[in-house]
């Protein structure tokens, strides 16, 4: 494979993104079982909300795993593997509204983190479809977290 990228600086590169992919695939089960699972005043507001964020999260999903297969690389796509790789908890139990969207809030921020620390490794390569592809996660990541934070406020 040449694609202008060394075999070394892929797999460093695809290593940081399985990380990310792992991270938004945790996120994306996450707002789905909020989704399902919201009561409250609230629950219209919120049921509509996690169910256009976690479409966009299954999206985003395809998109990592495809950047990483795109480096000659396979992507992760099991549990297992998932469990092992992401920076976001687990939530077992079904919080009250508030609790998941702070969760939520944590979660996005932790993605946010995730894409940051690929950086190095794509600007090193000079990949710049992993840096457009980092770039625009951040960015709907970090309004997310905005977004769910100003629902907080009082």
């Amino acid at each position: 494979m040449d694609i202008g990228i060394n075999n070394e600086d892929r797999h460093q590169i695809a290593e940081g993104l399985s990380k990310l992919l792992a991270d938004t695939y945790t996120l994306y089960l996450k707002t789905h079982y909020f989704h399902w699972n919201v009561t409250g005043p609230m629950f219209n507001t919120l049921h509509l909300m996690f169910e256009t964020q976690y479409t966009e999260l299954a999206l985003a999903v395809d998109l990592v795993a495809e950047r990483i297969r795109s480096l000659g690389v396979y992507a992760p796509g099991t549990y297992a593997q998932f469990s092992k790789l992401t920076s976001i908890d687990e939530t077992v139990d079904v919080p009250k509204a508030n609790d998941m969207i702070r969760e939520l809030v944590a979660g996005h921020e932790a993605v946010c983190r995730t894409a940051r620390s690929v950086f190095p490794a794509a600007e090193k390569a000079d990949d710049e479809a992993t840096a457009d592809l980092l770039t625009q996660r951040l960015q709907l990541h970090e309004k997310t977290a905005w977004m769910l934070r100003s629902l907080l406020e009082k």
